[in-house]
Parts: structure tokens; sequence; C-alpha cells
């Protein structure tokens, strides 16, 4: 998971775009400013020219906010300060495949989990490599800077191998396409897409670390982040994820965009 987890964005861009949701005149007064990184990472999000949000998790918020029949509005919020916009209200919620980890919970709640992934390794096909801490001694690990994998990576790898951190995951692909590293880590879905393009085309998914991924890392799945004195809010957020999964609509929203099912069991 992102995400299993925590992308590092290094300039803070705080536009914010507007997200129709059903209203009614009741919850006119009410907005929900649900906070997302401005990165982009298909299928989950990302932002046309246009400006418009798409992905699994713009389609998600929609459906959420039509259950609540409140007002919704994205916010682009750098990722390194995306918990501190939540703590200074910001925005009410963090809805950008954030990990529900130990540390993070020290200092804001979740939601329920609303989906989970496994990671995966990612090098040049015909490259027989063992994956395990011993397997990649002396070799160059690319991994996206503040997320779950950076810290499995770091804790696992990091005394056999050399961890390269990078701002954006784009980031982490060009240099194994350039060859600067010899594999990366990431979340599994994040990098199908990638893996399709001209420049993805010689690279395969090489599966997961032979170590068992840390707990106190990856914690218990995918949530949106909520500031703990919103109780209310947490309450609201997860009665409308379990109806949305109770009514068929998660299912409808997740096959749009996924071959598996991703919803935590």
């Amino acid at each position: 998971m992102k995400g299993i987890f925590l992308r590092l964005a290094v300039v803070a861009a705080c536009a914010a775009a507007t997200l129709v949701a059903v209203t009614p005149a009741s919850a006119a007064d009410e907005t929900l400013r649900f906070g997302v990184a401005a990165e982009p990472y298909p299928p989950f999000l990302t932002k046309t020219p246009s400006g418009q949000w798409q992905g699994f998790e713009p389609d998600l918020i929609r459906a959420l906010c039509e259950q609540m029949k409140a007002k919704c509005e994205i916010k682009e919020v750098a990722w390194d300060g995306i918990i501190a916009a939540l703590q200074s209200n910001k925005i009410d919620l963090i809805f950008n495949s954030m990990t529900i980890s130990p540390e993070r919970q020290k200092v804001i709640a979740f939601s329920r989990p609303y989906y989970e992934t496994e990671s995966t390794f990612v090098g040049p096909k015909g490259v027989k490599l063992t994956y395990s801490p011993d397997g990649l001694k002396g070799k160059i690990i690319g991994v996206e800077g503040s997320t779950g994998d950076a810290e499995f990576i770091k804790r696992s790898y990091g005394k056999t191998a050399t961890v390269r951190i990078y701002d954006t995951q784009d980031d982490c692909n060009s240099d194994l396409v350039a060859g600067r590293i010899d594999v990366m880590y990431l979340e599994e879905l994040g990098i199908l897409d990638f893996l399709k393009t001209k420049d993805g085309a010689a690279f395969e998914l090489k599966g997961p670390g032979t170590v068992k991924a840390d707990p106190a890392v990856y914690g218990d799945g995918v949530g949106a982040g909520i500031r703990k004195s919103d109780t209310a809010l947490k309450q609201r957020i997860d009665d409308a994820i379990n109806q949305l999964h109770a009514s068929g609509k998660y299912t409808q929203i997740e096959k749009k965009y996924f071959s598996i099912d991703i919803w935590p069991r």
C-alpha cells in the first residue's frame, strides 16, 4: 500500500478544485474539504489538464459525499505538509492513499480502511535477483519518500543495500528507466499503468521481498485521515464507507479501475 502510504512533495501548491456532490438545502452550509497531493497516482488519483479530478479516490469521494448528503471540495496540499494542513484546519480529511500506521495514529485519527493492497519490487525483465536483504546486497533500491514502503525498505534493506529516496514516484520511475537504480519498491496497483507505457515495457513486477512486511509500518490498510477531535465526522465517514460497500456502489467503482478486489479483509 502506499500505500500501502506517506508520499513527499517539495513544493506546496495549495490550489482548490471543486468536487460536485448531491447536496440538499439542509446541508448547504456544510462543505467537507478533502485534502490530496497534486502528484499523479494513477489509477487512484490524477488531475486532467482542465483541472478535473479522476481516479478511484475522487470517484469514491463523490460517492461518499452523495451518501452523506454533503457538499465537498478537493483541495491540493503538498504531501509532506498534508497532516499539518489537517491539524491546522485547512482541510477536514486526508483522502490520498494514506496507510493507517501506528506512528500516524499518534497524531491523527483514521476512518475504517477503505482499501488494502500489497507492495512489490519492480525491476528489469530477465534479471534474476533474490529479493531478500542478502540477495539485494550492494544494489540500489529506489522508493518514494514519506511512505510506508520507504520505512519498510530502510528498516529491512538499509543495512545491505543503498536506499535512494525520491520526492515523487515519477522521479523514481525515471531513474529506473535510466539505470540509476537496480530495482524499486512500491504499491503494486500504483505501477501497473507505468508498466504498460513505452518506458515501462522493459520492466516487470518481481514480487514481494522475503522479509514479511512490518506491521508497525504498514498498519491496517488505507483510511481517511481525520482530526482526533472530529469523532462525529469519523463516524459519518465510517458509516458511509460501510453503506457504499453494502449497497454494491463501492464494488462498482472498484471494478472501473481494478481487476482485483481491494476491499480490506
